[in-house]
């Protein structure tokens, strides 16, 4: 039995501890605590109704308690929740491999299996630094990365990391790289030509940053990044975390300029939101790097309890086969012309600086407001109040959508969203 709403509240707001939330003024609101949910809409223990403008936080693709998903899940469960992949094998999990394979760029041949974002990119910059060590080049140890990239929450990941929010207070942390600043090939090709012998890989996030406010690279950043990891004899490892399964209308970010990464890493839509699970996908010539007798000491000593988890595993698998079947990116394009047509009216709005998107993938900029404001935040609790839930980045409004949301429901977001912009700015005098 669901305790009472006010009982619930209460307890959430004395024990636990959110992510990137001010708890202090978390205490302070009124909370929205979700109870269950039917395709984009999710609903609180007070019975409203919300449209989930973000996917919950990105991850969902096909709408929740999607059957294929649900029933695979208990499929899964009548024959076993979880063994360990460290020197033993399970179904799900060398099905999934073979799945991804097939629909990953045609270079990579490998998975390696973890459980977020941040341990797929984590695993990558350890995989290529301990591989240069075993080619002999120790020296080749560093990384170069985006200005204002993000990669994840662990210390390799907020490593090559760049938003002084998130970062700056871990600095002494970390470990020294090289960044790239405002999409520059010029600069990327200053940095290779003078660091390059001690460069390991170059990390990215492949057309679009995503925590960065939906930041858009210009076309040939990704493909021109490949070429000077050729030239120079860097890796190249690509954070699709946000960007994979469909979210820029193509499977994968990287397919819009063609581009095969040495390194993909994978997490959010991977299960299509279910369960935590992520991969990060690598090549041949990685992975034959790391091969040897037991006393070469070559090994990847790296892993994870819940590595290859078989319910998540087989989550990921139904969400390929709904992928298949359902065609899911050939309804897209349609969605995605509606949703640039419907973004227009803020772009002309005189307090939006800039509206950015990629696929369904968006990004809302406000001008002219002083931090202390949190114009933005007070514009996701009004759209909050009219049913809509939304999370700001700053001053950015971001939208992202499952794609499984209807071209009606994106209609109904987009134009709740702008009344509360609307609403918010009447009611500030902004």
């Amino acid at each position: 039995m669901t305790r009472d709403a006010k009982k619930l509240k209460d307890l959430d707001r004395n024990l636990v501890w959110h992510p990137f939330t001010q708890m202090q003024d978390y205490q302070s609101e009124e909370p929205i605590i979700i109870e269950r949910a039917e395709g984009c809409t999710l609903y609180d223990i007070d019975g409203k109704a919300y449209l989930d403008g973000i996917a919950s936080l990105w991850v969902n693709v096909h709408g929740h308690r999607k059957s294929e998903v649900d029933e695979a899940i208990r499929q899964q469960l009548d024959r076993i929740a979880h063994s360990t992949l460290l020197g033993f094998g399970n179904v799900p999990s060398i099905e999934l491999a073979e799945g991804l394979l097939a629909i990953a760029p045609k270079n990579l041949a490998k998975v390696f299996y973890s459980d977020s974002g941040s341990t797929a990119v984590e695993i990558a910059l350890k995989m290529a630094f301990q591989y240069w060590r075993q080619q002999d080049r120790p020296e080749k140890q560093k990384f170069v990365s985006l200005k204002d990239a993000y990669h994840g929450d662990t210390v390799g990941s907020v490593s090559v990391g760049g938003i002084e929010l998130f970062h700056s207070i871990f600095k002494p942390l970390l470990f020294d790289g090289f960044s790239i600043k405002n999409f520059s090939l010029d600069q990327a090709r200053q940095i290779f030509t003078e660091h390059h012998q001690e460069i390991a890989a170059c990390v990215i996030e492949p057309m679009i940053q995503g925590a960065a406010g939906m930041r858009l690279q210009p076309p040939g950043f990704v493909s021109g990044i490949r070429q000077l990891c050729d030239e120079f004899e860097v890796l190249m490892i690509c954070d699709e975390v946000a960007t994979g399964f469909g979210r820029t209308g193509k499977m994968f970010a990287v397919e819009h300029e063609g581009v095969e990464p040495d390194f993909l890493c994978l997490a959010k839509g991977i299960s299509a939101g279910y369960l935590p699970l992520a991969a990060t996908l690598t090549t041949d010539e990685v992975f034959d790097a790391f091969k040897g007798a037991y006393t070469d000491f070559k090994t990847f000593f790296h892993g994870h309890s819940y590595t290859g988890n078989p319910l998540a595993c087989a989550a990921a698998l139904a969400n390929l086969k709904i992928f298949a079947e359902e065609q899911v990116l050939a309804a897209l394009p349609e969605k995605i012309a509606f949703l640039a047509e419907a973004l227009k009216k803020f772009a002309h709005h005189p307090r939006v600086q800039e509206v950015r998107q990629l696929g369904l993938m968006v990004g809302i900029e406000l001008s002219g407001f002083p931090v202390d404001r949190r114009m933005a935040h007070r514009v996701c609790l009004e759209a909050r109040s009219r049913g809509i839930l939304i999370r700001p980045l700053g001053d950015v409004l971001v939208l992202m959508p499952p794609l499984a949301m209807s071209v009606d429901q994106l209609d109904t977001l987009t134009k709740v969203l702008y009344e509360s912009l609307e609403a918010t700015l009447t009611r500030e005098g902004a």
